[in-house]
């Protein structure tokens, strides 16, 4: 079976125990559309990234959040930090350009194998395989056939799946990204991105402790 990666805002609530953590990180970077902007326009977005800062026990103060004030400005950010540049963008936001260890074709690859466990392809006129954004909805994907598994050996085999796939891929390159972003200016997406990188090794810790 193969399936579009998608991404679909949980409009209603911040309530982080009920929130997929991969998903609503995969829709904050994604590209830039209206209903992105409206979302993060919203006067309980702040306390509720300050809510999620505390409970992922990032380092340091929360460092507050401003959104853009309007959607174009939201949208030249993302550009020019993610999207262009010379060789490449500040900070391109698929690991290919920040695993100079691997070829490229290679690492495509290797992510395609991991989606072809559980059944699904990413859909090459959304995305390509090592995007942040398609590994992020695969990892959702793991979550939800893990929470509908019909069996310990399955649940276990799944988390061991989205244990591994941290490992090789999201970890081996987000911490450069991280790295990149420290003195970001923007300080919206510099705050975004220090919650999902905490939020990865938070999740991979909690992985590696039951598993063999």
């Amino acid at each position: 079976m193969s399936t579009t990666f998608e991404t679909s805002p949980a409009l209603a609530a911040f309530d982080w125990d009920q929130t997929d953590l991969y998903r609503f990180f995969a829709f904050a970077f994604s590209p830039p559309n209206e209903e992105r902007h409206q979302w993060f326009s919203h006067p309980g977005v702040p306390d509720a990234l300050a809510a999620l800062w505390r409970r992922l026990q990032c380092e340091g103060e929360f460092p507050g959040f401003e959104w853009f004030p309007n959607y174009r400005e939201y949208e030249a950010a993302y550009i020019a930090l993610f999207d262009v540049g010379v060789p490449e963008p500040p900070v391109p936001l698929f690991e290919s350009a920040h695993d100079k260890g691997r070829p490229a074709q290679e690492l495509v690859l290797e992510n395609t194998y991991f989606y072809d466990v559980i059944g699904l392809r990413a859909n090459p006129a959304v995305s390509t395989p090592d995007h942040l954004v398609t590994q992020l909805e695969f990892l959702s994907a793991v979550t939800f056939a893990r929470e509908q598994a019909a069996t310990e050996t399955q649940t276990h085999d799944l988390s061991r799946l989205e244990r591994d796939f941290l490992e090789r891929h999201l970890l081996s390159w987000t911490s450069a990204a991280h790295e990149k972003l420290r003195d970001c200016p923007i300080l919206a997406f510099r705050v975004l991105f220090c919650l999902l990188f905490r939020q990865l090794r938070w999740r991979h810790g909690m992985l590696s402790s039951p598993l063999p």
